[in-house]
């Protein structure tokens, strides 16, 4: 005779704890003790308990699923992000849905498809270009609070966000260089139009003018975040007269690019100039010699914007409008970055 599948009474007895509190950590764990939900756990796998998620979706009439749109997978810095958001919204019993919102595939029509008919109880969003057909269809479904910004933000749409101070980071990324004694330093931007690189570049002026420095607009090169645009920006910096001795990059990956560059045509880092990045991305740590940046708390981020759209899936976060959650930012001191060889100390 087949022995019946396990219930979560059999959890709760094995447990000794009741079923409520069974129901409770595998739905809400955050409003447990350590203690109790490890007994729970502990519980779940010895009796070999599986929730029905297929039921329970339907008991609870939700979808039990989270869409999050990516502005380029390809992009390493968003893998840290996507792994601990993943990790808590599994841990909550909802699976993850990923668009990349920048592929032709990922179209706004299958966007909104995927909000209208019910697939997903919510949105985290990490491109701050949320189209005015996915905003509709939000709307249309009712699910516009149930949407978070994360990293990216649009002043368009009164929703919150979590984000890394950029503004801060951007300050200790000129500092520093100030501090080593640069006093010709140009920037390396993010992609035009895009909000984070527009806070790095302007804070990036502002915080040189408050030092004093003259930046020329020749010094500050057009970038996209991406390799390529490190490399072609290196091309432009190394060939102005006077070079620089310093430079800030809008992301690691054009930092590196850029380094890379340089020793093509001959030039030492930090030696000969100096670069710093901002992000942290893995890559960071491991190049030679390791890249200074501005860290980034990825996985941070990640679990604040699942948490804080959790939160609004459960009704426990009244809070409505725009309101911004910071991620914190640190300098991370590596070997692309040095005094200048030739340089008048500030």
């Amino acid at each position: 005779m087949q022995t019946p599948p396990p219930k979560i009474k059999d959890v709760a007895q094995v447990a000794g704890v009741s079923t409520a509190t069974v129901s409770r950590a595998l739905t809400q764990p955050d409003r447990l003790s350590e203690a109790t939900r490890k007994k729970v756990f502990d519980a779940i796998e010895t009796t070999g308990y599986r929730v029905n998620q297929a039921a329970r979706n339907l008991r609870t009439r939700r979808a039990g699923a989270v869409l999050v749109l990516v502005p380029n997978l390809g992009n390493p810095f968003f893998s840290a992000i996507l792994s601990s958001m993943n990790d808590v919204l599994s841990a909550n019993g909802y699976s993850v849905l990923v668009f990349d919102s920048q592929q032709p595939g990922a179209s706004e029509q299958a966007v909104a498809d995927c909000l209208l008919n019910g697939s997903v109880d919510g949105m985290v969003t990490l491109d701050g270009h949320m189209t005015t057909t996915t905003a509709k269809a939000l709307r249309n479904a009712n699910m516009m609070r149930n949407v978070v910004f994360c990293c990216e933000w649009s002043d368009q749409w009164p929703l919150p966000s979590i984000r890394s101070n950029n503004g801060l980071g951007t300050k200790l990324a000129v500092d520093h260089l100030v501090a080593l004694g640069h006093r010709k330093i140009a920037h390396v931007t993010g992609p035009a139009s895009n909000i984070l690189a527009d806070m790095r570049k302007s804070t990036f002026l502002e915080r040189c003018a408050t030092h004093n420095l003259d930046i020329p607009p020749d010094w500050v090169v057009q970038g996209d975040f991406s390799l390529m645009a490190g490399a072609q920006a290196a091309d432009k910096i190394l060939a102005l007269s006077p070079r620089p001795t310093g430079v800030f990059c809008a992301s690691d990956a054009m930092a590196l690019s850029f380094i890379a560059r340089c020793r093509r045509r001959g030039l030492r880092v930090p030696d000969d100039i100096s670069v710093i990045g901002f992000d942290d991305i893995e890559m960071a740590a491991y190049a030679e010699p390791g890249l200074t940046t501005i860290r980034q708390d990825r996985a941070g981020l990640g679990r604040l914007a699942a948490q804080e759209l959790l939160a609004r899936l459960r009704g426990e976060q009244k809070t409505e409008g725009a309101y911004v959650i910071y991620a914190p930012v640190a300098l991370i001191e590596r070997g692309t970055t040095a005094p200048p060889q030739h340089s008048t100390a500030p």
